[in-house]
């Protein structure tokens, strides 16, 4: 069966549909066909702008017996939106962000911190309709008011944006304002969502994609991060001895985590199948698979296997963590292997374990039972109308 492979494409600054398969003469005469489409000698592929109009475009041209076409990297893509121009700050205002971005580096934040941090602070100051030295604490509980709790943003998002604007109140030492004293609203304590073993399985199953399931089955199996399966290169894996090493993953740690004897077939087809150079999981060019690409294709995973759970790549780590605890496995040894820094944050795992709370007995099941024992002479009593009248 001839596969053709569709894929999003950033080629001269736009987006667009890449068109690949093996050479056919035949194909190649009807993809050349179909208008708009361009071929792209130094990609080596044809492509046409990204449009829900052109993928149906394509697909029509395509789908033909005989014919298998792999669009799961398309799945969660969509046409973009022209990007409205920043407003670009003030003089002032942007030597104040230049010297607090300098005053991060200084403290070592990690780049992701920095990105976050600055966003935060770059929108602050274009909202000001003061002088930044008069500002007051007052000020920024209206910002916190209006721009994060009045747009519903999540509380982990609200959290940082304190947590930037208390290192930036800090930095300034401005009269009016006193950073110390300014709230943060307590943490979310809403339990992970967690996946059964049963369901880990299905999931696995449905993803059709070698790439995808290698990858799903990798978060699983070694509890990983997204960010550090998408950071892993090929030569931090030691199939030999069954591990992988995280290196400088949260907080700036190394760390070894082991690898899934099953999980080795999977890994050796996936990589005899893509041949990837460099990264673990690599894009469609080389380089880096994106975060937005691999939350897509497990969501279309997710409604193959039936799965009505809001599943995340994060789901798989803590549905990881979860069985281990299930299994017996020392909290411990659990905490390092996720590269927890606080036994309190593994912790959490011990509210969604099932393997105590299964033995507890419902009142329910309990009265039934009872009910049963006291009169020998009538069936086991059931919910059902016909055998409680």
């Amino acid at each position: 069966m001839l596969e053709i492979k569709l894929y999003p494409l950033r080629h001269r600054g736009a987006l667009h549909i890449a068109v690949s398969f093996p050479f056919n003469m035949e194909l190649n005469q009807e993809v050349g066909k179909v208008p708009g489409i361009r071929w792209s000698r130094t990609k080596r592929c044809y492509y046409l702008p990204f449009s829900q109009q052109n993928k149906s475009k394509l697909f029509k041209v395509l789908k033909t017996k005989g014919r298998y076409i792999d669009y799961s990297a398309l799945a969660g893509v969509k046409p973009e939106v022209p990007v409205k121009k920043a407003i670009p700050l003030n003089k002032q205002n942007q030597e104040l962000l230049d010297t607090y971005l300098s005053y991060l580096k200084g403290k070592r934040y990690s780049g992701s911190t920095l990105r976050t941090y600055k966003s935060f602070i770059e929108k602050f100051l274009l909202s000001l309709k003061k002088p930044v030295e008069e500002l007051t604490n007052r000020d920024l509980e209206l910002y916190f008011e209006r721009e994060i709790a009045g747009r519903n943003y999540a509380i982990s998002t609200h959290r940082q944006c304190v947590s930037a604007l208390k290192h930036f109140a800090s930095l300034q030492q401005l009269p009016e304002l006193e950073a110390e004293v300014i709230n943060t609203p307590r943490k979310d304590n809403s339990l992970p969502t967690v996946l059964s073993k049963e369901e880990v399985i299905d999931l696995l199953r449905a993803t059709r994609n070698l790439k995808h399931r290698a990858l799903f089955a990798l978060l699983y199996a070694s509890g990983l991060r997204v960010g550090e399966a998408l950071n892993l290169k090929l030569n931090a894996i030691d199939i030999d001895r069954r591990q992988i090493i995280i290196r400088n993953a949260k907080g700036r740690k190394d760390r070894f985590v082991t690898m899934a004897e099953s999980f080795i077939p999977l890994l050796l087809n996936y990589l005899d199948t893509y041949r990837p150079k460099s990264y673990f999981v690599e894009g469609a060019n080389g380089g880096q698979y994106s975060g937005s690409s691999v939350r897509a294709a497990l969501r279309q995973a997710c409604r193959q296997a039936g799965l009505k759970k809001r599943v995340t790549p994060h789901s798989l780590r803590h549905s990881y963590a979860t069985h281990m605890l299930e299994n017996g496995i020392d909290i411990r040894y659990i905490q390092s292997l996720l590269g927890h820094s606080r036994p309190e944050t593994t912790m959490i795992y011990t509210h969604v374990t099932q393997k105590d709370l299964m033995q507890i007995r419902s009142p329910l099941d309990e009265t039934l039972k009872s009910l049963a024992k006291s009169d020998k002479n009538k069936s086991n009593p059931r919910l059902s109308r016909n055998n409680l009248d």
